[in-house]
């Protein structure tokens, strides 16, 4: 039994001409690339920055992930346990940091807003946890 981990290097926020900030990343599964993220703006909470309601990153850190019913979504979703300032964090299916609200959206396809192809992407997230957890691992998300 091993634990598993997902990775995920921020890029810097990017800030467009019109709009809000957000952050891109690249998310790995131990090591290997996995796929790519979206984030709201990081404000660097884990240094002191200051939270803004539904437009703010998490904090970088290491957090267990686990799967639990998402009353939002109705459906069973990865969910992001222990964040500080936050609740009910999520990895989810979106395109741009506005369907965010501070969750991780995880898709397979970076475009000039944000990502895609999210929905298999999330099966397969859940899919390695489900799988982890009934083998007796931990499977965490690493935010750096």
């Amino acid at each position: 039994m091993s634990d598993c981990i997902f990775t995920v290097l921020r890029e810097p926020s990017i800030r467009p001409i019109s709009g809000e900030a957000y952050t891109l990343g690249r998310v790995y599964y131990n090591g290997i690339f996995f796929c790519f993220s979206c984030e709201d703006e990081d404000r660097k909470l884990e240094s002191g920055g200051v939270k803004v309601k539904t437009k703010t990153a998490i904090p970088r850190g290491v957090y267990d992930l686990t799967v639990t019913f998402s009353h939002r979504f109705k459906k069973e979703l990865p969910e992001v346990l222990s964040v500080p300032q936050f609740a009910g964090i999520r990895i989810h299916g979106g395109n741009k940091a506005e369907d965010s609200e501070g969750c991780l959206l995880f898709g397979q396809v970076r475009t000039s807003f944000g990502i895609a192809k999210c929905a298999d992407t999330i099966q397969r997230v859940i899919r390695i946890i489900n799988e982890a957890e009934d083998s007796g691992s931990v499977v965490r998300l690493e935010v750096k």
